[in-house]
């Protein structure tokens, strides 16, 4: 049986691949904390500075879908092992990584994006002809 946070992270998840940005906002707290590891990535606080965001991240990397390799829970914790795929100004993209998810009452507060820059930045400068 699932745990309520395996469900919240799934439900969030979900929402990503599903390209909602309504929907992937209404699944974090109003304080949500975005955090990414990346220099590449923009870390951002609050749901409102996120859903602002969503749009245009969405349409840069178009097609986004993760799935999820593995979820480890700890209490109000999870670690999510991922593989995202995307076309990025017109170039496929797979990228392994990790979130953790702090969550509060249902919703994530606190998501930390581990991912590696290089071999993003190696996949967009390389032809995929």
């Amino acid at each position: 049986m699932n745990s309520p946070v395996h469900v919240v992270v799934e439900r969030y998840i979900d929402a990503l691949n599903r390209h909602d940005p309504d929907l992937i906002a209404a699944c974090v707290t109003p304080g949500f904390h975005n955090e990414h590891t990346s220099a590449a990535g923009v870390s951002l606080r609050g749901r409102e500075a996120y859903r602002e965001r969503l749009t245009g991240f969405l349409a840069e990397f178009a097609e986004l879908t993760y799935e999820i390799e593995d979820m480890l829970v700890d209490r109000a914790r999870a670690a999510v092992p991922y593989r995202m795929s995307c076309i990025y100004h017109g170039k496929p993209i797979v990228i392994r990584g990790m979130f953790r998810f702090t969550v509060d009452g249902g919703l994530i507060s606190h998501r930390v994006d581990y991912w590696d820059g290089a071999e993003f930045a190696r996949q967009v400068s390389s032809s995929h002809e």
